[in-house]
């Protein structure tokens, strides 16, 4: 198994933990997921749903990406951000997807998520491994065993190849595509 595909997992794995948990929480305090909703309301949604889809998908983008960075770049921090940025998010995500599972149908919930999800789940999978995979190289360089600049140099080229376009056409689904498909389903 690759480097890559072992960090991916690790993430993969991660991530799923802190989805159930921010659900699970959620579930046992209904107060976690209101408030969460309405700290996403006052510092991102709430701008976003107030704007044109154009100047919608720029917001979700940036947004997007500096969550996406901050893992990559956490690798720096041997890890320990690009951890706390996945888990911090895969908990925000589940207490959101069950505070709207309450009020609304699975096909819905699905239809909210799955569109731009198909592109946004792998862009934060990709670069929570880069980080990983960064913290690792650093370690190997302090023991005198690899560059670690050459290959944040690599992973940061793989980032931009892989992550920046990913994270574009989502936010381009989200801000586009999603909405015509709730409004469908609703």
């Amino acid at each position: 198994m690759s480097d890559f595909a072992r960090n991916a997992g690790v993430v993969v794995v991660l991530l799923a933990v802190s989805v159930g948990f921010g659900a699970w929480t959620t579930m046992q305090d209904p107060t976690v997921g209101e408030q969460l909703i309405s700290l996403l309301k006052e510092s991102i949604i709430g701008e976003a749903l107030d704007t044109s889809g154009p100047m919608m998908a720029v917001m979700l983008f940036f947004n997007n990406l500096q969550a996406c960075v901050l893992m990559f770049v956490g690798g720096a921090s041997l890890g320990l951000l690009t951890v706390f940025i996945i888990s911090t998010n895969g908990f925000v995500i589940g207490s959101v997807l069950e505070m709207v599972r309450k009020d609304h149908s699975a096909l819905y919930v699905v239809a909210a998520i799955v569109p731009h999800g198909l592109l946004e789940i792998p862009a934060f999978i990709i670069s929570g491994a880069l980080g990983l995979m960064l913290a690792k190289a650093l370690w190997r360089e302090w023991e005198g065993k690899e560059d670690a600049s050459a290959l944040a140099l690599s992973y940061g080229r793989t980032f931009l190849l892989a992550v920046v376009p990913l994270v574009a056409v989502a936010a381009c689904v989200e801000a586009f595509i999603t909405p015509e498909i709730l409004r469908v389903i609703i």
